[in-house]
């Protein structure tokens, strides 16, 4: 591999880096720059990539239909839903009426049914009185409002008084029982994208399993039933609709915009975690809105919205019309734009209303017709008037804790022989590259490999210093030791610094290391050099998995392009690279082991236990989660798979580590091996 040499000036706001010759003494003619690297551009592109991607190619009918199923998928599984019965045997609701208000021309009941064994959603059904033959129903789901069905309940009653049995129901997060949606968002559960975990997938099988309840009602036809809802309860009125086909019509309001625009004018920082999926597959909303496809949608959107560009959703729409037209039916989708800010407005609700009617009554009612919702406050019922739990909810109540146990994690294999260690190592590393690493690049870039400095200082034989490219938009450096000499092939040994860490901290960790290794230092993204301010973490974190990779992801991937770089030097044997990692880059050593597959040795210092663990709430804590990974596999069971590799523990093995070492100890492996100091 061919290298260039460069001397670095600074240049305000930019790294000037200009060609020299070999011998370092004159600038090349050909100057030039290279772009300095930015978190915040590289999220910028990586969403615009996937808006950009969103239901490209499809230019037919037959195109979308012969991709449906894989969309369908992809989509049952990003929401969280890969593990509910959509097509197998559903658990009893056990409906339990805990009140009947009667008002003027409808009832209300007030009940709560269990869409999980232990899992209770408390509802309000609206029931026109005197209901001769099955009616239609819309289902409501309600927003972020701490009174739910209180705050909204205008909207189910006039759909009553308009003839529609309508179910409210209210969300894990607030109303009677304030469960969790905002784990990422406002705790620190980062954890949750490690587990494939998004609170939407709950809000969608609780509204899955309302639409069961109101299929068993005599008053209702199950052939037509609806879904609408604003903010939170827009985004879920997409993901319900385009989950459960049994949806003959739709609208959401405020719920929806590219994943380009949120991050791009960073929207996603004030949006609940419950509004988007674990992007695995790096999908976009108008992916999820051609599920719904041909049936009755009409989006509704304000156009000052401090949540929802509205150019975005305009994107969305036109893009969504597109696929309207391959089934014939471009008049089945619409778009309302209303002034303002993210709330509805008379101009919306009404033509919902009409919406609803022409579509689930086969009524051809003008929304001035249809009419508004009444607002007046002595119509209005108190919030003990609608409660449900008269009682309290029933004691054995999930709605708290079902972030735990909602999506199930792999449980620990048990190994007994080498042929069952190898079939699960294939199985884990088969499943991490499509549903954690799918955003490593399809082709990589060229490393395009420059010498940046040179020196006979540092190390016996001197220290040279590279950078190389590992994706587009990133150029990191290696800074390489050399103790041996630089003509002959030696092992090396690449120590990942840490973010924080002391002048020579990294230097001091390695410096008892056998000298017939050279010893390379490496800054992977977010770290040092190549890191960022600390007040943008957060965001990073939240935006980095919203595009379909974590930061611990991205890390891997920035030392896997190192190794395979140090591989192409002289003075490297590429059978003999190690990793010296600590802390949390523990986690990311180890992963880019496993999936690099010829590292020879690993050397770790207090690595954590497991990745199913908190993180700070304000996204300082370490970044050690990665989509999805907890779903086969946990942190302490790599070093069994990474085999033949030596693993070197420098102080104490953390106990969770005790599977790793009784399955090498079972099968005849390489032990872990534990030290005071190197």
């Amino acid at each position: 591999m061919k290298l260039k040499k460069i001397l670095l000036y600074p240049l305000p706001g930019i790294i000037g880096v200009i060609i020299a010759s070999c011998s370092g003494n004159k600038p090349a003619p050909n100057d030039h720059l290279i772009e300095p690297n930015n978190i915040r551009n590289y999220l910028v592109k990586a969403a615009g990539n996937i808006t950009s991607s969103s239901l490209a190619g499809i230019k037919s009918l037959d195109k979308w239909i012969q991709l449906r199923q894989g969309y369908y998928s992809d989509f049952i599984e990003m929401i969280s839903l890969q593990d509910m019965p959509l097509n197998g045997q559903r658990s009893a609701l056990n409906v339990r009426i805990t009140g009947i208000i009667q008002r003027d021309g409808y009832h209300i009941e007030k009940l709560f049914y269990e869409s999980l064994p232990g899992l209770y959603v408390p509802a309000n059904l609206y029931i026109p009185d005197n209901i001769k033959d099955p009616a239609p129903a819309i289902l409501y789901v309600c927003g972020h409002s701490r009174t739910q069905k209180v705050h909204y309940q205008t909207h189910p009653a006039k759909f009553a008084r308009l003839g529609f049995v309508c179910l409210i129901v209210e969300t894990i997060q607030y109303g009677e029982v304030y469960g969790e949606h905002w784990g990422c968002y406002a705790k620190g559960w980062f954890n949750w994208y490690s587990r494939g975990y998004t609170p939407a997938g709950v809000e969608v099988w609780n509204a899955i399993r309302g639409l069961d309840l109101l299929s068993e009602r005599s008053e209702v036809d199950k052939e037509r039933m609806g879904v609408t809802g604003i903010s939170g309860g827009g985004a879920q009125s997409w993901f319900i609709a385009a989950a459960d086909p049994r949806i003959k019509a739709v609208a959401p309001v405020c719920g929806a915009s590219t994943l380009e625009a949120q991050i791009t004018t960073r929207t996603i920082d004030g949006h609940c975690d419950c509004m988007l999926y674990i992007n695995t597959y790096k999908k976009d909303f108008q992916d999820i809105g051609a599920l719904i496809a041909p049936r009755p949608l009409l989006i509704c959107q304000a156009d000052r919205d401090g949540l929802n560009n509205i150019e975005s959703v305009h994107q969305i729409y036109e893009d969504l019309k597109k696929i309207y037209e391959l089934y014939g039916f471009p008049d089945k989708i619409g778009l309302v734009v209303t002034p303002g800010g993210h709330s509805y407005h008379q101009i919306s609700r009404e033509r919902i209303f009409s919406f609803f009617m022409k579509h689930l009554m086969d009524k051809e009612v003008t929304p001035e017709e249809a009419g508004d919702i009444d607002q007046l406050q002595e119509n209005l019922l108190s919030e003990e008037e609608l409660k449900v739990y008269i009682d309290g909810p029933p004691k054995d109540d999930r709605t708290t804790t079902i972030q735990d146990s909602f999506v199930k994690l792999a449980a620990v294999p048990q190994i007994s022989d080498e042929n069952e260690l190898l079939s699960f190592c294939d199985s884990v590393k088969g499943f991490l590259k499509q549903k954690t690493f799918n955003a490593f690049p399809e082709s990589p870039p060229s490393l395009d490999p420059l010498l940046v400095f040179k020196t006979m200082d540092r190390a016996k034989f001197g220290s040279d210093i590279y950078s190389f490219v590992t994706e587009e938009g990133w150029r990191l450096k290696v800074d390489i030791r050399w103790r041996n000499d630089p003509s002959m092939k030696k092992p090396l040994m690449i120590v990942l610094r840490n973010r924080d860490e002391n002048r020579w901290e990294s230097e001091g960790f390695i410096s008892g290391l056998d000298t017939a290794w050279n010893i390379a230092f490496l800054e992977v993204r977010g770290i040092g050099e190549f890191g960022w301010d600390p007040n943008l973490q957060w965001h990073v974190r939240r935006a980095s998995a919203w595009t379909g990779r974590t930061l611990a992801s991205m890390q891997v991937y920035d030392l896997l392009r190192c190794i395979e770089f140090c591989r192409t030097l002289k003075g490297v044997d590429p059978e003999s690279v190690g990793i010296a990692a600590r802390d949390e880059m523990a986690v990311i050593a180890l992963y880019s082991a496993l999936l690099d597959g010829r590292c020879k040795t690993l050397i770790l210092n207090n690595p954590p236990e497991s990745q199913d663990v908190a993180s700070s709430a304000d996204g300082r804590g370490p970044a050690i989660e990665m989509l999805n990974c907890l779903r086969i596999t946990d942190i302490f069971q790599l070093p069994a798979l990474i085999y033949p590799a030596e693993i070197i523990f420098i102080g104490k093995i953390p106990e969770s580590y005790k599977w790793s070492k009784d399955v090498l100890n079972k099968t005849g492996k390489k032990p872990l091996k534990q030290v005071d100091n190197l």
